[in-house]
């Protein structure tokens, strides 16, 4: 059994309770214009080009047998259609400027790996976190590295948009402690332009979660300017969660840290929203607090 990991993050701190090591796996059915993380949208390993670490040494093109690397005025372009990914300008590159995103890994390797830190979980309350991407995308591997956690008694969290069929929801949710579940927009037509994806199997599938017994469920929701910050939306959400019965919500701050990321994929930037001042945020959360639920502001 392999999967297709981008990223084993440990001393996670922002994906659950206590000191965790967050696995994020590649492959989502959603498009957000505001994902930080555009290399994990795909689920095939991909190459990123930092165009600032290129020290212009032409190597990348001299290797690239397909001819899919060409040089103007020194500057590498990588035209990603004739793209073999055989990697060989990424093992070329002196400078690290052509990197390569994501990687096969077997479970063994990845739940060896994710339970390093063992001694740091039991100590602070923490444990394993798995994320993307979509854990869902990749529901087989998801599963049994979920299971695998829980059999050595580590504590798991599931960072989910719930875009998936419920079966295989259910299947995780057996091995699942925490569910930090993604909650983008309640409406559906503004749901699919944040998006490009609709929004009814994700609340039915949050619905679903909410009612499973053993599973603590905290919400997570990106606010983002001029999409779901106004007064209308805040006062929905609220009232929506209030319902809900979560542990907890949690407010993402809108930010640009993808930007680059997106530069080094060959991708224009789809979400240019300027910044959310910190009192709008303050705000949204007094609101949701109302309704009696703990409200946290996280990045």
């Amino acid at each position: 059994m392999e999967g297709v990991v981008f990223n084993i993050q440990r001393y996670s701190i922002q994906d659950g309770p206590g000191i965790r090591t967050t696995v994020f796996l590649k492959g989502c059915p959603l498009r957000c214009a505001w994902c930080s993380n555009p290399e994990s949208q795909n689920p095939h390993p991909e190459i990123m080009f930092r165009e600032k670490q290129c020290q212009s040494c032409g190597t990348c093109a001299d290797v690239c047998e397909p001819g899919a690397i060409t040089l103007a005025e020194g500057e590498p372009h990588l035209d990603r259609g004739m793209c073999t990914m055989c990697m060989d300008c990424v093992e070329a590159c002196p400078s690290g400027a052509m990197q390569v995103s994501g990687k096969f890994m077997t479970l063994d390797d990845v739940v060896e790996e994710s339970c390093k830190d063992e001694i740091f979980y039991t100590n602070s309350g923490g444990g394993v976190t798995l994320s993307g991407g979509e854990p869902l995308f990749q529901p087989e591997f998801s599963r049994l590295f979920l299971k695998a956690c829980k059999d050595r008694s580590i504590h798991t969290a599931l960072d989910t948009s719930g875009h998936g069929t419920w079966q295989v929801m259910k299947g995780l949710l057996e091995y699942t402690d925490l569910v930090l579940f993604d909650l983008k927009h309640l409406s559906p037509a503004k749901h699919v332009e944040g998006t490009q994806t609709g929004n009814d199997l994700i609340l039915e599938n949050l619905r679903k979660t909410l009612d499973s017994n053993g599973v603590k469920v905290w919400i997570r929701i990106p606010v983002i300017p001029g999409y779901n910050d106004a007064d209308s939306d805040v006062t929905e959400l609220a009232l929506a969660v209030g319902e809900m019965r979560a542990a907890k919500v949690s407010l993402l701050g809108y930010h640009e840290w993808g930007r680059p990321k997106y530069e080094a994929l060959g991708r224009g930037y789809p979400c240019d929203r300027g910044a959310l001042p910190k009192a709008r945020l303050e705000s949204m959360k007094r609101v949701i607090e109302a309704r009696g639920i703990e409200v946290t502001i996280d990045h």
